[in-house]
């Protein structure tokens, strides 16, 4: 099985994306084979240019005969109404081949969702959950507290690493977004 993780910019989110979405499909989804990879080519840059049904469709035909699951990852930005546009861009795509295609809007930031996975200072979880600017007032500072801002993706790939250890953290304070798209993955699966 062959995973497409297709982010508005892989360059800092490959590294939280990636170990995310490799955790999901082998252990929880028991897919030990699946290979997941996120997309670099091209990189979408921004939201803007990830929300354009044209740009996704330009991926999904350049690499829908050799991925299986596509799955659209992108920042809620404090939009409430990008799950509309989610939808439709979802409508327009499910019936233009013989794979599945996703899409998800991290609430509000996909850093949101490695923050869940981790031991956290004494931060108010349903705080985090409603701050639209996660990476600047919660995850930076982390990862300035653990000495990790010269690491690999501004310390995004150690904590991404770190948190996709405890999925089921992650699933259960994430349920209105990370845990509904596992829930449509898993029905796409026909796994219980």
């Amino acid at each position: 099985m062959n995973v497409l993780i297709i982010p508005e910019d892989f360059r800092h989110d490959q590294y939280l994306l990636k170990p995310l979405f490799q955790s999901l499909f082998q252990k929880h989804f028991n897919r030990p084979r699946a290979k997941v990879v996120v997309c670099r080519d091209p990189n979408l840059g921004g939201v803007g240019e990830a929300l354009k049904l044209e740009r996704i469709q330009d991926i999904v035909a350049r690499y829908q005969y050799r991925t299986d699951i596509f799955v659209l990852c992108l920042d809620r930005d404090g939009d409430t109404s990008r799950r509309k546009t989610l939808n439709e861009i979802e409508e327009h795509i499910a019936n233009s081949g013989s794979f599945i295609f996703l899409a998800e809007n991290a609430w509000e930031e996909v850093e949101t969702w490695t923050l869940a996975g981790l031991e956290l200072p004494t931060w108010s979880w349903s705080d985090i959950r409603q701050e639209i600017h996660v990476k600047e007032v919660y995850f930076e500072p982390l990862v300035a507290d653990r000495g990790l801002q010269a690491s690999p993706g501004r310390g995004r790939k150690a904590l991404g690493a770190e948190a996709a250890h405890r999925l089921d953290r992650i699933l259960r304070l994430c349920t209105e977004d990370f845990g509904a798209l596992t829930q449509r993955l898993a029905n796409e699966l026909s796994l219980p």
